[in-house]
C-alpha cells in the first residue's frame, strides 16, 4: 500500500461537544458542514445537554469537522469539544444523519 493511500483511508472520530449548543441550530449546521467536507456519521443531542457525533471520512476532512465544531454556529458558544478515537463503523455510514435524542 502506498504511503498517499495510507494517509486518505477513513478513520472515524466521536465528538463530544459542551457548552451552549442546543436549542442554537447546532446539529442540523453540523450535518451542512459534514456535507460539505464529505464526512459521514451523525448527530445528535445528549440528554446532559451536549452534543455528540461520530465522524468517518479522510483525516483532513474529518480533522476540519473537529476544528468546525470547536466554532459551531454563530448562536452556539462552545466550551470544550472531547474527541475520541473510534474503530470504523460496519458497514461504513454513506451520509450524515442527525440522530434522536440519547
Amino acid at each position: 500500500m502506498s504511503e498517499q493511500h495510507e494517509a486518505s483511508a477513513p478513520i472515524a472520530r466521536r465528538l463530544r461537544v459542551h457548552g451552549r449548543v442546543q436549542g442554537v441550530y447546532f446539529r442540523q449546521s453540523t450535518v451542512q458542514a459534514a456535507h460539505a467536507l464529505g464526512v459521514a456519521g451523525w448527530v445528535r443531542n445528549r440528554h446532559d445537554g451536549t452534543v455528540e457525533a461520530l465522524a468517518v471520512g479522510a483525516p483532513d476532512a474529518v480533522q476540519a469537522l473537529i476544528d468546525w465544531a470547536h466554532r459551531g454556529p454563530a448562536a452556539s458558544r462552545v466550551e470544550r469539544v472531547l474527541v475520541c478515537e473510534e474503530a470504523l463503523p460496519e458497514p461504513l455510514p454513506q451520509a450524515f444523519a442527525q440522530e434522536a435524542t440519547a
